[in-house]
Parts: structure tokens; sequence; C-alpha cells
């Protein structure tokens, strides 16, 4: 078997193809300099100064006129790049564009990689909003937690087009949906289970708030100090929050809205009793197998760290588990965000959505789960291919509708 996914296959390749995206004209440049019947005058001075001043009167005609409308913001400083860490946004670049390539090929989105020179917050936050004008939506990308939480709420608040972050929200869109599907497996319910997220970065937050939106009264998640549970002392917050030593607010929104129990100790601790385990904490190796026969019968394992996960597939199946995922593509069960930001991202553009919440992205979740058939479930099959033409349709059409009745709904309030 030849394996093209090498080190040196990588670099060679790059180093031909010297950059994976480039720009293609929309308008056809045949006899365009002709000094009669050519475009130029048209697409450029004079006839552009009247499509100028029709925007200039009206700023959403710029979603009509120009290529606002299909152009999505990949914004990185580069401080939380794959599992490399802060490689900074020139060794983000090859990565950024490799994202651009999956959303037009999945999406037919125009994404534009924007890696910058600053990993000051509010310098992140003034750029975003700086280049607004050009891009129908926002995906903020691998920048490090706790920052990039203060970021997002910022931009969600200020900005008057969706901020979409893959990190957090890409990634809970697909692990709910591989849960939902991996329940009906082991016929447990959502509400009934204990769930345990180990990682408390941008995807653990995002799993965390989207399982907790989806119906599960029972989630525990941990960090390097183990669980999370309110009164924690290093989380413990005075009015001015100056006690608060990490400033972490997604933390003490954690500790106040999750582990009812109020659980302590480390990870070996919480999992004990647990449905499902969930891995988004960059160590490799973090689960061991007597952890996971401490489960309850029928465990789920989502080991979804890359590239090493927190436990190998046929190490968590011999210890008890039912069914097992990774985020790696050669084992089965790959949870991966390519099968979500591409669909969510055209549905927000194609309504020219404003925002993006929590009720949106578990639809979507739910959406991506149906389209695996209850005849062809099974434990090593619970999430559709990255490629399976029926995504971008089923999560375009699930979003448009949502957002619909979002609007409906807002509008009628405005009424009353």
């Amino acid at each position: 078997m030849i394996h093209l996914n090498t080190k040196e296959d990588a670099i060679n390749l790059h180093r031909m193809l010297k950059g994976k995206i480039e720009i293609h004209n929309r308008v056809s440049i045949e006899n365009a300099f002709d000094e009669e019947k050519g475009t130029l005058g048209l697409i450029y001075t004079p006839g552009v100064a009247y499509v100028a001043t029709e925007i200039s009167n009206n700023k959403e005609l710029a979603y009509d006129y120009t290529s606002k409308w299909n152009n999505v913001a990949i914004v990185c400083d580069g401080t939380r790049v794959l599992g490399l860490g802060n490689i900074g946004p020139e060794g983000a670049l090859p990565v950024m564009e490799g994202k651009s390539v999956l959303f037009k090929i999945l999406g037919g989105i125009n994404a534009v990689p924007l890696c910058i020179a600053t990993t000051e917050k509010e310098e992140v936050i003034r750029f975003v909003k700086a280049i607004q004008p050009v891009f129908g939506a926002i995906n903020i990308e691998d920048i490090e937690s706790p920052k990039v939480f203060d970021i997002i709420k910022r931009l969600q608040n200020e900005l008057s087009i969706p901020v979409f972050h893959d990190d957090q929200h890409g990634t809970a869109v697909i692990t709910l949906a591989a849960l939902i599907n991996s329940l009906e497996i082991v016929n447990k319910k959502i509400d009934s289970i204990k769930a345990v997220v180990s990682g408390a970065g941008s995807a653990g937050y995002g799993i965390f708030k989207i399982l907790e939106k989806a119906g599960c009264k029972d989630i525990v998640v941990t960090d390097s100090k183990g669980a999370i549970y309110e009164g924690r002392i290093d989380l413990k917050v005075d009015g001015d929050r100056k006690n608060n030593n990490n400033n972490n607010t997604s933390k003490e929104e954690i500790s106040r809205d999750s582990n009812p129990r109020r659980l302590t100790g480390n990870l070996a601790d919480v999992v004990r009793d647990a449905d499902v385990f969930i891995g988004v904490s960059g160590k490799a190796g973090l689960l061991k197998a007597g952890t996971v026969k401490s489960m309850n019968q029928n465990a789920i394992i989502f080991a979804l760290s890359n590239p090493d996960p927190e436990i190998l597939p046929s190490d968590a199946l011999e210890a008890g588990a039912r069914i097992v995922a990774t985020g790696r593509s050669d084992f089965p069960n790959q949870v991966n965000n390519a099968v979500v930001f591409p669909s969510v991202l055209r549905a927000l553009l194609d309504m020219r959505a404003k925002d993006l919440d929590e009720d949106m992205l578990v639809a979507a979740s739910y959406a991506i789960a149906s389209l695996v058939d209850k005849s062809h479930l099974k434990e090593d099959y619970i999430i559709p291919k990255v490629d399976d033409p029926r995504i971008l349709p089923i999560v375009t059409k699930t979003l448009k509708d949502a957002i619909k009745s979002r609007m409906s709904s807002m509008s009628r309030r405005d009424v009353r």
C-alpha cells in the first residue's frame, strides 16, 4: 500500500504547486479591450462608477453586485495550528490554503486565507472589523484559547455578518452528529447519559455547549488540572475579576453549567460509570484501558486528538468499548469537521445571515446524522464520509429553514 501523506511527498507537492489556490475572473476577457464591444468600460471605468455609487447609497447591494455574497475570510494568527502550537502566520498559511481548497470543492465558496502578523486580541478584532465590507462571513481558525473566546464573542456582537469558529463550532457539530447515531446503536438517550469531555479549549468548549443545547444533562469537562466544577479554586473570581488569574470566561461558564454532582479528581476518577468519553485534549495515550473498563456497558469513545488519539481504537475496543471514533482517516468513524464547515458557511452566505446560534448548530448535527440510514448504521459506520454529496444540500436546507424560522420569529416579536 502506497502512502502519499509522508513528509517528503507533502513538501515536494507544495514546492511544485507554489500555493494551492489562485484567483480566477468571472467575466470573459475575450474582446474585453475592443473599443466598441469590449466589456472593459463596464467592469472598470467609466461604467463601474455607476455600480459603486449604487452600493454607496445602499450597502446591501454589495451582495448583489460584487463577490461579497460568496466570500469568506479565514482569519488566523498562527498561535494554535493543528497539533503544532504557535508556529506563526507564515507557518499557518499552507494549512489555511488547504482549508480554502475544501471550502471551494465542498461548498463552492471563495475562502481567502488571512494569516496576520499580530497576536494581540484587540488588534485581531480591529482587523476583522476592518475587512468586513469584503466578506459575507468570517471563519476564525487556529487562534489560541482562552483569547479566542473573547474574540469570537466580541465579533459576534459587533459584526453584521456571521462569525464561524471551526475549532469550536465545526468540531461540535460533527461530534454531536456522531454521538446521535452512536446512541441509536446502543439504545441510549442523550438526556440520560453521562458524558465526559477531556479538554477545555476551543473544541472542548464547543462540544460542551452543543451537548448542553441538545439536552445532555450530565456533562463533566476536564482540563490538565482535572474535573472542572463550580467553586474550583483556580476558577473563582470576584466582582472585578482580579482573582481570576487565567481570565478564562469559558471555563467559568463550564464550571457553572456542567458537572451537576460537582465531581472532583482526575480524568480516571470522573470517567468511572460514564457512557461517553470525548477526547479533544491533544494528549496521546491519555485514556488508559483500565479507565475504559470502568465505564458503563456499551461505552462510546471518541478519541479525537490528532494525529495521535487519547487511546488507539484497538485498545479501546479490547477494553470493552462498543463504539470508537477518532479524527484520523486511517481508522473507521473519522470525526472530521470538514464535513461541517463548507455546508454551514454555504447556508449562512446564501441566507445573508447576520449571526449563528447553538440551535442552528444542533439542527446541522441532526441533518448530518440523518444521512446514515438506520439500516446501514453500525459500530464502524456512524457518520457520512467527508465527500458525501448529500451533505451540502441537506445541511444547507436545514439551516436555511432554521434561519427563516428565526427571522420570522424575530419579525413577530418586533410587531408586538
